[in-house]
């Protein structure tokens, strides 16, 4: 399977939109994506899994070192578009409780 990561910027926040699955053979493009862009001070970030059917725990380890990234350098990042599956991922390992995540559209006002 391949992954897809593509960059736009909306009125300041950077957005990644993740095709895919995420697992050990394609977590490494995504962190190097990632890390492709420059993390500034206070740099607004949203990553909509929407399209992302499957994710294991070396993607889990993406999402919290860009976290590490973006929160010491006073910004804020935002996983958008968490099917129940990846929800659950989240949930498990106790990443609810840190990061903000929004579940997939059908369930929008369930912020967690």
């Amino acid at each position: 399977m391949t992954l897809q990561v593509e960059l736009l910027e909306n009125n300041s926040v950077h957005c990644f939109k993740i095709v895919g699955e995420i697992d050990a053979f394609t977590a490494p493009m995504l962190r190097e994506r990632l890390a492709s862009v420059e993390v500034t001070e206070g740099m607004q970030t949203e990553l909509d899994l929407s399209e992302v059917d499957y994710m294991d725990s070396t993607g889990l380890g993406v999402f919290v070192g860009f976290y590490k990234t973006v929160k010491s350098n006073g910004g804020h990042m935002k996983i958008t578009g968490v099917n129940a599956r990846l929800k659950r991922l989240f949930d498990i390992t106790g990443l609810v409780e840190v990061m903000d995540i929004v579940e997939e559209s059908g369930d929008q006002d369930a912020t967690v």
